[in-house]
C-alpha cells in the first residue's frame, strides 16, 4: 500500500480557512509572519487560530530572516510545533534556531535548476524537515507563495533525501497528483493555490487540494 501524502495548508489567517484546513484533513497548518505578505498574521491572532488546531495536526511558523527576539515572541506567544524558515538563513544560523527554542526546523530552499539541489545536502545535516518551493523571481518581495512552479522533473527518483522534505511552488488542486507522480514527494505544501484573492483561502478549493493530493 503506498504512503499517503501529508498535506500543509499554509498562510492560514481566518477561523474559517483553518477550519477548512482542520475539516479537510491536512496534516500541517501554517501561519506567515512576514509583514509584506498579504497573509502575515500577528503573534496573538495566530495563537486564537492556533487553539482552534486538533492534537496531531502540527502547527507551523513561517518566518523570513527573525531575529531571535522575534522568535522568541512568536514562541511565547503561540502554540507551535514547528518553525518554517523561509529566508537566507545559513545552516549555522538554523542550528542556533533548534538549539535555543528546542522546536524542530523546516528549512524552505528555492530551487530553478539542477545547480539548485546541491544546497539541499547541506541544510538535510541540520534541519529536521526540508521545503523544496521554487525559486522567487528576481527582485520578489515575497520569497515564496507567489503562485510559481519549477521543473518537477528535477526531482524525480527523489522520494527520499536524509532528512522528510515537502513539495511547494505553484501547486493547485489541478495540478498537486500529477507533482506527486512526477516527483515521488510524501508531503506538499499550498498557500496561494488555495486562494480565491491574495491571502483569502477557498474552503472548497482547500478540499479539492486534499483530496487530489491524497488519492
Amino acid at each position: 500500500m503506498p504512503d499517503q501524502v501529508r498535506v500543509k495548508i499554509c498562510g492560514l489567517s481566518t477561523p474559517e480557512g483553518v477550519a477548512a484546513a482542520v475539516g479537510a484533513g491536512a496534516r500541517y497548518v501554517g501561519f506567515t509572519f512576514f509583514a509584506k505578505s498579504p497573509r502575515h498574521v500577528e503573534a496573538t491572532t495566530a495563537a486564537k487560530l492556533a487553539a482552534q488546531v486538533p492534537p496531531g495536526i502540527a502547527k507551523v511558523a513561517l518566518t523570513v530572516n527573525a531575529t531571535d527576539a522575534e522568535l522568541d515572541h512568536l514562541v511565547a506567544t503561540v502554540p507551535l510545533d514547528m518553525l518554517q524558515l523561509h529566508g537566507s538563513e545559513t545552516p549555522e544560523r538554523v542550528t542556533e534556531i533548534r538549539a535555543r527554542h528546542g522546536l524542530p526546523v523546516m528549512k524552505a530552499l528555492g530551487v530553478a535548476e539542477a545547480d539548485d539541489l546541491a544546497q539541499i545536502d547541506r541544510y538535510a545535516s541540520v534541519a529536521d524537515q526540508l521545503l523544496i518551493d521554487a525559486k522567487p523571481p528576481r527582485g520578489a518581495e515575497l520569497p515564496g507563495g507567489n503562485g510559481l512552479a519549477f521543473d518537477w522533473r528535477l526531482l524525480a527518483d527523489r522520494k527520499y533525501w536524509t532528512r522528510p522534505w515537502m513539495l511547494a511552488g505553484g501547486l493547485n488542486p489541478g495540478n498537486v497528483a500529477e507533482a506527486v507522480r512526477m516527483t515521488g514527494a510524501l508531503q506538499v505544501d499550498v498557500s496561494s493555490g488555495v486562494e480565491s484573492a491574495p491571502g483569502v483561502k477557498d474552503p472548497e478549493a482547500i478540499a479539492a487540494f486534499v483530496a487530489a493530493a491524497t488519492a
